[in-house]
């Protein structure tokens, strides 16, 4: 659920004489099918909010006011937005190649990146299939083990673990890595061979009292017993994000991860780091997996690669992985048209130098600590449970008894979620993410570019409207 998804502009805190629908607003309610959104009602009392332009961390709208981008974007615009330089770098690459496929050729661009990839990637994580996105670096990475264990002769290693409330995309593939039931009810029968296993919420698993390392060692437990009960010999790969994104930025510690790679080698399984969101400096390093001490066999990325200042995703393989594709008359027959657009690789790589000459990694370093204590301060109100993440990668859990974590009801969350909390938000200011695909968590993500200001703004507006959102449940 995005933070456009907003209520009525009575309910966000708009006056009846609200300004009337401009043309954007008023097309897009007639034409522009949304994605994650409802679309019933959109009309004069309840438009479709029109984002216009941005610059550093703040956003425009088409009324004038300015929000801060609490979510950069889509956990995309790492640099911030209005980056010119970055704009000029695809312009110049479109007037001299705006278009030429991977497929069986490269471009200067595309060749440049994989090498840039390869050497930003942890261990000997050296091959680079560029795809358009993420939910198609997850679909790849899928597709991958599959072939990679036919090629070596186990053809039915094919099924594929991930964790409980985990989102990895919309295709129908990553779909079924996906572990959110809802999401994927309408679009069933999803593509067989998706496992679910316990994630490691530890405000929701209060037996272990804060112990992380316990959590982690009984869930990292988990994913062997679904492997043996599924049989080693039909498993393909353990699919897990370094930092959970859907139930809001569930962490574990380092020693959760070393005991999952310990046995996916044990039981010949492949390990697959989804860092879609986690890739590219929202942690402080260029991939979260080596921040958390651990080496995939396959790593998926997309969104803060360009820092959407083009649509760009990978898969990077390890030296494992490809060996069995490199044997005479062995092909991948699996592509995407857009896969390594010479023009979003150039800006790609413009980005990656931009990061690391304004040391953007430095940055979220060393104010990371800043962020989570000043998100820490909301922990008075009585609807906050818990506030966690790592890095710029923060989740807010609100509970209906802070005493108790008892959650929302379906009401409840209705009229949270999808009614106050997204137009109220934005309305005040703060673009974020209200989300109840697990429990209810507002989620914030803002550019790397953000400082200690853009906390206390976040801060303030959140601690407004939540006040706010307590009186209504």
């Amino acid at each position: 659920m995005t933070a456009v998804e907003n209520t009525t502009r009575t309910e966000a805190g708009a006056t009846p004489d609200a300004p009337a629908l401009s043309p954007h607003a008023d097309a897009a309610g007639r034409h522009l099918w949304m994605h994650f959104a409802r679309m019933h009602g959109r009309d004069g009392a309840n438009p479709i909010p029109v984002v216009t332009r941005g610059e550093g961390v703040h956003l425009w709208d088409d009324r004038g006011r300015r929000i801060l981008d609490g979510l950069a974007g889509l956990f995309v615009v790492q640099a911030g937005h209005g980056r010119r330089e970055l704009a000029e770098v695809a312009a110049k690459q479109a007037s001299e190649l705006a278009f030429f496929p991977v497929w069986g050729y490269t471009t200067p661009p595309a060749a440049e990146l994989a090498e840039r990839l390869a050497h930003l990637a942890p261990g000997d994580l050296n091959r680079v299939f560029f795809t358009s996105g993420g939910g198609e670096a997850v679909e790849s990475a899928w597709k991958v083990a599959k072939q990679y264990f036919k090629l070596r002769g186990r053809p039915l290693k094919h099924k594929v673990i991930s964790r409980a409330t985990a989102y990895h995309g919309t295709t129908h593939g990553a779909m079924a890595v996906t572990g959110l039931p809802a999401m994927k009810k309408d679009f069933e029968p999803l593509a067989p061979g998706g496992f679910r296993v316990p994630n490691t919420n530890l405000y929701r698993h209060p037996e272990f009292d804060g112990d992380a390392e316990a959590l982690g060692r009984w869930a990292a437990d988990r994913i062997e017993e679904a492997i043996a009960f599924e049989g080693a010999e039909t498993v393909a790969a353990v699919v897990l994000e370094p930092v959970q994104n859907s139930g809001g930025c569930l962490t574990a510690p380092p020693s959760y991860f070393a005991r999952v790679r310990e046995i996916c080698d044990r039981h010949d399984v492949l390990l697959v780091a989804d860092e879609v969101i986690t890739g590219f400096g929202r942690h402080g390093v260029p991939f979260a997996s080596a921040k958390f001490g651990f080496v995939p066999d396959i790593i998926t990325c997309a969104k803060g690669m360009t820092s959407g200042y083009g649509p760009l995703g990978a898969m990077i393989a390890s030296e494992k992985v490809i060996e069995p594709f490199l044997a005479p008359g062995v092909t991948f027959p699996h592509g995407y048209t857009w896969g390594g657009h010479p023009v979003s690789a150039a800006v790609a790589l413009a980005n990656l130098d931009l990061m690391e000459r304004e040391d953007l990694y430095g940055n979220v370093l060393s104010h990371a600590d800043a962020f989570g204590a000043t998100l820490d301060r909301l922990r008075d109100l009585p609807i906050v449970g818990d506030v966690r993440g790592d890095g710029y990668f923060r989740a807010i859990e609100l509970v209906r008894d802070r005493d108790t974590r008892e959650t929302f009801g379906p009401q409840e969350r209705e009229r949270l979620v999808r009614g106050f909390l997204p137009g109220a938000l934005f309305e005040a200011g703060l673009y974020c993410r209200p989300d109840d695909r697990g429990d209810v968590v507002i989620q914030l993500a803002p550019p790397l570019i953000a400082g200690r200001a853009e906390f206390d703004e976040m801060e303030q507006i959140l601690r407004d409207v939540l006040t706010e959102a307590y009186k209504i449940v």
